[in-house]
């Protein structure tokens, strides 16, 4: 027996039989440092394929037979032992691949910025102006027991203020993020700033400016080009410190953070769509218990999530000083007045305001009117191709489908036989033209998907913009009018009180001090949340109503998702391995559409936190199982094998 060199190597592979590590001789001459690039042979398929090399061990065994490792493709190791952990554990606790995870975190390869970043010096610790730390700390006083909390690697909850920042054109609550993480700069500690969207990346960056040098910052999203996102990757394998900010793949950045903040852990754009799914939330809570690192959740709203864990004190809740909150005004709507779409209270509020600075006014969907109704029966008027609902993009245009696009020239109600349509809805372009005629002189902006506007000038204008499209006013706005409120209430998802909560929140956080929020036509638990600035306390009641329903985030929630054998065989073997599972643990299989001729199901798999291990290593099986007969069915045809069954953890909503 000789002793040899052999490297341990991670497979980028999607194939799901491939998570693991695998051996590989390292030639004679030749060694490798953990977490370099590397291109080993896949011998079962006839080919070379990309890896990571996760450890490099002696051994003593030198007549197992091995492949020998092909090529070392970087001798950068952009794969540190802990984000190599956090993917693992990640990965496993999402029932996924570690190389999905990877996929995320590490950017692909660009040669010539290595070759750069090789060359050059490493950067030295930045030094954060005494003068700025001093604001820094003024900042954080707003909240005493925050500063405390992140030295002692707390997980931590925090309403943030609701209000635009005074001498920093970003919210408040920006400020107060660039705060905690200069302390952290300042102190020789990483932080880890992670947002839904590129508008409040752009906020926390002007705010960050305050306080840091601009080399002490480190952007970590799509909107980079290739080079400069892996410059700025290699940036944070430096020992020095910096400040990484970015969208919902930012948790992973492999800095030794001593602070990872999450803001606005609610919106939907910080869950993962790609495999394996994991929210940016649930991606922190493995890290930092993991690493110890300090994690703050922030938000002007609590979600359901983070109560849960208030409740069984996972996560400690941080008050503010003095409590401070919008002037929110419930108006309601009654007939007969001037557009009855708005009441006199908001228009008058409006009319006031906008005389001395913008006023915003929030609708629920974008276009002119985008859907239209039979002006007889009031039935939804549908397309006669594809039943798909018409829309009108303008006053006397001919509709269209929104699903085929076909124009419905002659258009004839099939219930009433009606050929005049009604306008159901107003989007933002109705709403701007209908503001426009009632306000002369007023400049009207327009924000929504087809418009983007991220920030305005601080002078009179009317803003209509959709949730979650307003722009940012240097100031505040100085009145607020939140319409369609009723409306966005009538969807059936699980969560949509906690979202137009959170929608409506985060356009009275916009308002200047003393600004009038008016809520139109909404009244209820969630309009009085608002109006009183309660939202923990909502959320704390909205956990209990879904406790004994065993709807999420009281329990979680799994979905299995393939052919209906498959999908059988997962869930026997899931209740064989899993005996804790009660008899309503399992909802479905229900039947899909297929493009193929085998049937198809989906399953949704209702479990304690507890039994998230057990549950997650039985589906993962399964899942393997399902690859390793897809490969055996495909082998000698020439086609390459499929996965078929698919498996997703922590989905928000029971939508079968």
């Amino acid at each position: 027996m000789t002793a040899r060199r052999v490297a341990r190597v991670l497979l980028d592979s999607p194939l799901p039989q491939l998570d693991r590590l695998f051996d590989y001789a390292l030639p004679d001459g030749v060694d490798v440092e953990p977490g370099v690039r590397v291109r080993v042979p896949l011998r079962s398929a006839g080919r070379m394929i990309d890896g990571f090399v996760v450890e490099v061990d002696d051994e003593d065994d030198g007549d197992r037979p091995l492949s020998m490792l092909e090529t070392v493709v970087s001798t950068v190791p952009v794969l540190p032992p802990a984000l190599y952990a956090l993917a693992r554990r990640v990965a496993d606790r999402a029932a996924g691949s570690a190389a999905d995870i990877l996929r995320l975190a590490i950017p692909k390869r660009m040669v010539r910025a290595e070759k750069a970043w090789l060359a050059a010096d490493p950067p030295g610790p930045p030094e954060v102006d005494a003068d700025a730390l001093a604001r820094a700390d003024a900042v954080l006083a707003e909240y005493p027991e925050l500063t405390a909390g992140i030295r002692a690697g707390e997980r931590m909850a925090v309403d943030a203020p609701p209000r635009p920042a005074r001498d920093v054109p970003a919210g408040a609550w920006a400020v107060l993020l660039a705060a905690a993480a200069a302390r952290e700069l300042a102190d020789g500690r990483s932080a880890i700033l992670v947002v839904p969207d590129y508008r409040d990346q752009a906020q926390l960056e002007r705010a960050l400016a305050a306080f840091v040098p601009p080399d002490a910052v480190v952007r970590d999203d799509s909107d980079q080009s290739g080079p400069a996102r892996y410059a700025q990757f290699l940036r944070t394998l430096a020992d020095a410190p910096c400040i990484v900010i970015g969208r919902r793949s930012a948790v992973y950045a492999p800095v030794r953070a001593g602070l990872v903040a999450i803001w606005d852990d609610g919106d939907p754009l910080l869950s993962e769509p790609l495999s394996p799914g994991v929210h940016a939330r649930d991606a922190a809570l493995v890290r930092q218990e993991l690493e110890g690192s300090a994690l703050l959740f922030a938000g002007h709203t609590r979600t359901t999530d983070v109560q849960r864990l208030v409740d069984v004190r996972w996560v400690r809740e941080i008050a503010a000083a003095r409590r401070t909150s919008p002037r929110v005004v419930l108006s309601a709507t009654r007939e007969g007045e001037r557009g009855s779409r708005v009441p006199s209270s908001a228009f008058q509020a409006a009319r006031e305001a906008v005389a001395h600075g913008p006023v915003l006014v929030q609708v629920s969907r974008p276009g002119y009117a985008p859907s239209l109704v039979c002006a007889e029966c009031r039935r939804p008027a549908r397309c006669a191709a594809c039943a798909g609902p018409l829309r009108a993009a303008r006053p006397g245009a001919v509709p269209t489908c929104a699903w085929c696009g076909r124009a419905a020239h002659g258009w004839t109600c099939p219930h009433c036989q009606s050929e005049k349509l009604r306008m159901a809805s107003s989007g933002t372009e109705r709403t701007a033209d209908e503001l426009g005629r009632a306000f002369p002189g007023v400049r009207v902006i327009v924000s929504d998907g087809a418009h983007p506007v991220a920030e305005i000038e601080a002078r009179p204008a009317l803003v209509v913009a959709t949730r979650g499209a307003e722009p940012f006013a240097p100031g505040g706005y100085a009145a607020i009018v939140l319409l369609d409120g009723e409306r966005m209430l009538l969807s059936e998802a699980l969560r949509i009180g906690e979202d137009c909560l959170r929608w409506w929140s985060d356009a009275a956080a916009l308002a200047a001090p003393g600004a009038p929020v008016h809520l139109v036509g909404v009244t209820g638990p969630v309009a009085r949340a608002l109006a009183t600035w309660t939202q923990a306390t909502y959320a704390r009641s909205e956990l209990a109503e879904r406790a004994p329903l065993h709807m999420p985030p009281a329990v979680r929630l799994a979905s299995v998702e393939g052919p209906l054998r498959a999908v059988d065989e997962a869930l026997a073997e899931l209740r064989a391995e899993v005996p804790d599972l009660g008899p309503h643990a399992i909802l479905g299989p229900v039947p899909r559409t297929s493009a193929s001729d085998t049937p198809t199901a989906r399953a949704l798999v209702r479990f304690d936190y507890a039994t998230g291990r057990a549950v997650a290593e039985s589906l993962r099986a399964a899942v393997v199982a399902d690859a390793a007969r897809a490969r055996a069915r495909t082998r000698g045809k020439g086609t390459p094998a499929r996965n078929t069954l698919r498996v997703r953890f922590d989905i928000p909503e029971p939508d079968l």
